[in-house]
Formats: C-alpha cells, structure tokens, sequence
C-alpha cells in the first residue's frame, strides 16, 4: 500500500526532498519572526552515566558510560532544535531524558520554569501530557495487535480529560484526518499501512493530547526518501497550525537545516557548537562540524571539484572512557596540549565576541575559526 498523500511536484531523489522541504520552509519562515520567545524548555547541565558491573552474585561498578555528560540548551515556543552527530554521541539519549523515559544522572530540565527531573506521579503525568515523542522506527513504535484507533485513542485511556469516552471515536478521526489519512481507517492495524502511513499514525498519537512540544527522535531516517518529504512536510504545517515546539533529532544534515531555526551538534555526550541554521552551516567553527559539512554529498560537478574534504583520523574514543580536555582532541587537526589539560566551555568565541558576525555563536573549541565549507 503506497503512502495516502502524493508526493509534491517536483521531487526526485534526495534533491527533490530538499527542495520540497525549502520550499515548505520559506513558506513558513514567511510570516515566522526570527525574535527569540520565551524558552519553554531549559536544559542545564543534563547528564546521563550508565553504571558498567563486574561479577554474578556480588556486582561492583567498574565503570560508566558517559552516554551524556553535561548538555545544555534551551527551546523557544513555536521553534524546532535540530540535533545531529554521530550515531552514538548521545542524541537518543536526550530524547529519553526529556521525556523522563530515563532517569537523568545529574541536572536539570525546566518545562515552563519547573523542573520535571524531580517529579514524579500525578505531577509527572500532567508534565508528559504537554511533552509528547515521535518515534524514529514506524513499524516497531506501534502495537500490531491494536488498531490504530486504539492507538491514537491510548492516550485518552490516560488522560481521559482531554477526550470524554463519548467523544473519543470522533476525535481520533478528526487526528487522522489532520495528518492526511483517511477517517475510515480506523478500524485497521498497523501492517495495512505503508511506512510513511505507520509514521503520520504515530504523529497522530503525539497530537492526541494537544501537547507543547514534541521530541521527535529521527523521525524520517526509516522512510522512503520522497515519503522524508511529505512527512517533514506535514510537521511543518502541524507546527504552524498548532504553534509546536520540535526537538528534531536526524542523521541527514539537510533535512536538519530546512526544518530546524536552530541547530545543536554533539559529538561523544555533549554539544560542541550550537547556533541558527545559517551559523552552523554556512559558518561553522568547531572543527568537528567542518568535518562533518565537508562529507555532505554535494550534486554540483563543479563545487565538488573546488571543495576541500576533512577526513578525520582515528575512530570515536569509548564513551566509558572519554579523553580528558576536549573530547575532539583525538581526532583533531587542530589540537594543541592546552585542549588535553582544558575543557572548552560552549561558548561565544573571544575574537568574534565583539562583532556581528554570523560566527559569533556558541562553539566548544579552543581554536575555533570560520571556516567556508562547500556542501548541499
């Protein structure tokens, strides 16, 4: 069965998917002010160490993976975070630590002012109804054995404040029909439907109970990629029309800056820059985000010639065992014995601090420098 909602005109392949999302995205950015709001979300200094035992009967730790270890950022309303990095640097995890799915080490998560870390029972619960997630596999993220009636209509078995029984069967039409499926497929189960159909159901069930803000962790990375195009598509409607908040969480860095106002970059537990979309990508510091732009497929002939490729050296240090100073030295062309003995703070570099540079944004790096990379 193909996906319900035609893909828009003109995509094909990767490069229609990115000109599909900007032109979405210039439609949107239109009449959306850059002026920063109110964060709604403030997070400091989150970590999340996953304790490593030794022994059957009488276990002791030897260890700790450091799967976190001191992120900070805040989410404005009605903006989307992009966070992209290596697969294992930490990204799922700050997803599930958001959702207090996991139970964070050290720090603290504000929503509205209140810290959520510290909560628990009915508190938690009033909490998670405002924070929903998207997941990234559509296939395992829903129940085979329920209908997708029963599984957008879940979370009102919970809060059933939000939807009286009565109301219930309309309401989870009324979700079908604002993500594109049709209403009568209520009464059907997961596998009757294409990937891209499981993932608008699971968008479905995050509206469900009319949330603030939604964590969507790789959300398209296990679609089709013209389906990546309808789906980011539609979250960017849905943002409008219900003024959401996204935690973004991808691979594809293009898809990352078309919907993203701001962008994080993580590498090995903590973000090493962070900055608008334009700062990240068309004036990164953090040599580690160079390297990551440098490796970005570019489909003009001519730009491709012209650019210069980082290829880092080394494989990703363990994060049971992080290097001391900056985490990046290992692998770093830049690094010097001060980046061993001193951890750079995620900030402003000194000598773009004073000017309105668009690189003058937060980066973790001892050494930053802009640095023009070409890429898509």
């Amino acid at each position: 069965m193909t996906d319900s909602v035609a893909a828009p005109a003109g995509v094909v392949g990767a490069a229609g998917v990115v000109g599909a999302v900007a032109a979405a995205r210039e439609s949107r950015e239109s009449g959306k002010s850059r002026e920063p709001r109110e964060p709604i979300l403030q997070v400091r200094n989150l970590v999340k160490h996953f304790p490593l035992t030794q022994g059957v009967l009488f276990k002791r730790q030897i260890g700790a993976v450091k799967a976190v270890d001191g992120v900070s950022f805040d989410l404005y309303q009605g903006e989307t975070l992009g966070i992209v990095g290596e697969s294992g640097c930490g990204k799922s995890t700050v997803a599930k630590l958001l959702m207090t799915l996991e139970t964070a080490t050290a720090g603290e998560v504000f929503y509205k002012g209140e810290d959520i870390t510290r909560l628990s029972g009915r508190a938690l619960k009033a909490v998670r109804r405002n924070i929903q997630m998207v997941f990234q596999d559509p296939y395992t993220s829903l129940n085979p054995r329920m209908t997708v009636g029963d599984i957008i209509g879940e979370p009102f078995d919970i809060h059933p404040e939000v939807a009286p029984k009565g109301d219930r069967r309309r309401r989870v039409q009324e979700l079908l029909d604002v993500v594109g499926l049709n209403p009568e497929y209520i009464n059907r189960y997961p596998h009757q439907f294409s990937g891209g159909q499981r993932q608008r159901i699971g968008i479905a069930r995050g509206l469900a109970l009319n949330p603030e803000i939604i964590i969507c962790d790789e959300p398209v990375s296990a679609l089709d990629v013209s389906v990546q195009a309808q789906v980011v598509n539609l979250m960017e409607k849905l943002q409008d029309e219900f003024d959401l908040s996204y935690v973004f969480i991808a691979h594809d860095l293009s898809i990352v800056r078309h919907i993203s106002d701001r962008v994080g970059v993580m590498y090995l537990g903590r973000f090493v820059e962070i900055g608008t979309d334009e700062q990240i990508y068309d004036h990164p510091t953090h040599p580690y985000t160079q390297a990551l732009l440098s490796a970005v497929p570019v489909p003009d002939p001519e730009a491709r010639d012209g650019r210069e490729r980082i290829i880092l050296a080394g494989d990703v240090p363990s994060p049971a065992n992080p290097p001391s100073g900056c985490r990046f030295r290992t692998r770093c062309w830049k690094a010097q014995a001060r980046c061993a003995e001193e951890v750079p703070l995620l900030a402003v570099p000194t000598r773009f601090a004073a000017s309105a540079s668009p690189a003058a944004h937060e980066s973790a790096c001892h050494f930053a420098e802009e640095k023009d990379v070409v890429h898509a």
